[in-house]
């Protein structure tokens, strides 16, 4: 059968209102997912300016070390009268500072898995085991 070719005015009224609140709501859920993707990408192009930035000062702060560490022994054996033991010592300085560096930072570097993933493998994995022995029976 169809349906009546005149509505009444009463569901007219209830279903217009419903049909602006869902476009209004639709809307809304777009507009705020078009803002999200507008924060994000603002936030990419932040952080790479950012990173960029760091990295140009990063390398210039390593140039300054270099240039700080060729300065000073040329000023120590220039100053200093017996060149050569000046010399010495300034490398034997930098080779103890050099492999107590080396050695702190291999004490501290970890190389190891992630702890929480693979917790989180664990458990998935009775999960599954669980499942499948389960839909098994």
């Amino acid at each position: 059968m169809r349906p009546p070719a005149v509505e009444t005015t009463a569901t007219d009224q209830s279903v217009r209102p419903r049909g602006l609140i869902a476009s209004v709501i639709s809307d809304a859920q777009r507009l705020v997912s078009l803002e999200i993707a507008l924060a994000r990408q603002e936030l990419k192009e932040l952080a790479t300016g950012n990173a960029i930035a760091a990295g140009l000062m990063a390398f210039g702060g390593l140039l300054l070390v270099f240039g700080l560490l060729v300065v000073l022994p040329s000023l120590v054996v220039i100053l200093v009268p017996w060149h050569w033991q000046a010399a010495a010592v300034w490398l034997a300085a930098y080779m103890v500072v050099g492999l107590a560096l080396v050695s702190i930072g291999k004490s501290r570097l970890q190389l190891r898995l992630p702890p929480r993933t693979i917790e989180s493998l664990k458990e998935n994995k009775e999960w599954a085991l669980r499942r499948v022995k389960s839909n098994g029976r």
